[in-house]
């Protein structure tokens, strides 16, 4: 049986606790971060592209959000999107036609519209849009927690990561459960901050991204898009960036079936958000948590990687308390991002209030609204 504490973690907006009405207060802090991180001005189209379950407390929030800062608002309720094109026929022309129209998309579902082709990151980059996604992070819970992070807080710890991370030959991740990975050939997201034309980004910010071209050892998965938190461990073998060996109980089946010509290793992100909540938590919003870290395996198309197309048969591994060495050096310490602690990251946070606080990575404590970026001390 699982031991794994966040087993009981939400599996879809329906899943998620409802808001109450007046607690639309509390998540402004977070819906003004997130209006700044677009560049929200005054007169642009705005479309919140909102799944039919999501609280509707948290769509009029980021709605009422939007609209105090100018924006002209339409709120399109939609259907469920699905995991990894599971559902690639579904007929998506409403949602593309108000995606064209729209200066600036907010979009909350689940498994993420970046699985569509009408959606996928080509697609965007090809408009003038700029595209927010709260995949799993939809929710009071996120902008709560996550979304009160001031941005210039998390490009500080961003820029500071990159700086150790982008010239890095190897990183290798390993966990109590067994996970001793290494990824190499590294090309990371360089995320230049606030959203500009053609841009996507998932909200809160969360973490440093990478595309690995080798990747060699063996993961034990915690949580996944295709198996939720597993009752039999399921353990993955990587050779070569491909997923060579799949093994386990009834959930290592279901993955085998996901895909049934194999894996190929896409990409990795090392969590950086010390706000982001960990339990009660969606798989995507915990792995934006400082100290954690997942990777996506993606199916192959006719026995081959490819990477120039949505990510139909995309299944996300998540990892919560591991630990991270970049060239040997460690980054992060069972679950502890060591970062959190050097000197430029305190100085940045003590703008909104005091280090100890702004940066405290225990995600029960929620940051108080007057340190969430309203005014820079």
């Amino acid at each position: 049986m699982t031991i794994n504490p966040y087993a009981g973690s939400p599996f879809s907006y329906v899943s998620e606790p409802a808001a109450a009405p007046y607690s639309i207060v509390e998540l402004m802090p977070g819906v003004r971060n997130l209006c700044e991180y677009v560049r929200l001005a005054p007169g642009e189209r705005v479309l919140l592209l909102m799944e039919h379950t999501v609280d509707p407390v948290v769509v009029q929030a980021i709605a009422a959000g939007a609209a105090f800062r100018g924006a002209d608002v339409r709120i399109l309720s939609v259907p469920p999107f699905s995991a990894g094109g599971w559902d690639r026929e579904a007929p998506l022309q409403i949602e593309t036609a108000a995606f064209h129209e729209a200066d600036v998309v907010i979009s909350g579902t689940w498994w993420g519209e970046v699985h569509t082709a009408p959606l996928f990151f080509d697609q965007i980059k090809s408009r003038s849009s700029r595209f927010l996604s709260l995949h799993m992070t939809a929710t009071a819970g996120a902008l709560l927690t996550g979304g009160r992070l001031p941005a210039e807080v998390f490009y500080a710890l961003l820029r500071r990561a990159l700086r150790q991370l982008s010239g890095a030959g190897r990183i290798r991740v390993t966990s109590g459960r067994g996970t001793d990975v290494t990824f190499s050939g590294l090309t990371f997201d360089p995320d230049p901050g606030a959203l500009r034309p053609g841009d996507w980004r998932p909200f809160p910010y969360g973490g440093a991204n990478f595309w690995p071209a080798d990747t060699e050892g063996v993961i034990m998965i915690e949580d996944s898009t295709v198996t939720g938190v597993p009752e039999d461990p399921v353990r993955l073998t990587l050779e070569g960036n491909l997923v060579r060996k799949i093994e386990g109980g009834a959930e290592a089946e279901r993955l085998r079936r996901y895909a049934p010509e194999g894996f190929y290793m896409r990409h990795g992100l090392i969590g950086l958000n010390p706000k982001v909540r960990i339990a009660g938590g969606t798989q995507f919003e915990r792995e934006k948590h400082s100290g954690a870290f997942y990777c996506g395996i993606d199916g192959l198309t006719g026995g081959e990687p490819v990477t120039t197309g949505p990510g139909f048969a995309h299944c996300d591994c998540q990892m919560d308390r591991p630990t991270v060495t970049v060239d040997g050096e460690l980054f992060i310490e069972q679950g502890r991002l060591l970062l959190l602690d050097e000197p430029e990251i305190q100085e940045v946070a003590a703008r909104f209030g005091p280090p100890e606080v702004v940066l405290d990575d225990n995600p029960v404590m929620i940051l108080p609204r007057r340190y969430a970026g309203l005014s820079a001390q």
